[in-house]
């Protein structure tokens, strides 16, 4: 049985996801982020030295970073699903997502979350985080024009790791500036293995709401 240690509001969601879509077993072990600094509890620490959120046990193998997990979970219990055939064109896309979630489109997000904390000191690096928040949210909407998902028109895995990204966009109010990534998100957070996953790792603050739809 695979272990999923789960930090609330963080990546971790995602793994809860994309293991309800596969149909795989899985428990949870339920980490709580301290309410005042929002930080990981130092339990976490035990399992993965860095105090990160998420890891998986299977068996005998713990992996952390949501990139490697995913790409494990799809190779080892995907049966060919949510992958494109590897040596293929698509595969090769896919993997372009895949990495670009973390290693691209996350950052300026990140910039922005920590700098706020800044206040007036940090006005000469907003515009600069600004931009890049545009140009990825530009690309990743100009890349749902004539599909619902990134790859082949079917979920992979790489939607499994952008969602993060197209969520916070949403709860940040970009979701009017970005259509289509607003309705990506919609459309993830309405399928049933989303929704599973919501109730067996509970409260998740990018949950969309009617307001971040822009609606009354």
């Amino acid at each position: 049985m695979i272990i999923v240690h789960h930090l609330n509001d963080s990546r971790s969601q995602r793994i809860l996801w994309l293991l309800e879509e596969l149909g795989v077993g899985y428990d949870i072990k339920h980490y709580t982020r301290d309410v005042v600094t929002r930080l990981a509890p130092p339990e976490l620490k035990a399992i993965n030295p860095l105090g990160k959120s998420p890891v998986i046990e299977d068996g005998d193998l713990t992996i952390d970073e949501s990139g490697a997990i995913v790409d494990y979970l799809i190779r080892r219990h995907g049966g060919g699903a949510l992958a494109p055939a590897p040596g293929t064109t698509l595969h090769e896309h896919y993997l372009v997502w895949l990495h670009f979630a973390e290693g691209s489109a996350m950052l300026p997000f990140m910039l922005k979350l920590y700098t706020a904390r800044l206040g007036d000191a940090a006005a000469p690096l907003a515009p600069r985080i600004d931009e890049q928040i545009a140009s990825y949210l530009k690309f990743v909407d100009d890349a749902l024009a004539d599909s619902d998902w990134l790859i082949g028109n079917t979920l992979t895995g790489a939607d499994i790791m952008m969602s993060f990204v197209a969520e916070i966009a949403v709860k940040y109010g970009l979701g009017s500036d970005y259509p289509r990534v607003l309705a990506y998100a919609q459309r993830i957070q309405a399928r049933p293995a989303w929704q599973k996953a919501l109730e067996r790792g509970g409260p998740y603050n990018l949950t969309l709401s009617a307001s971040d739809a822009g609606e009354a």
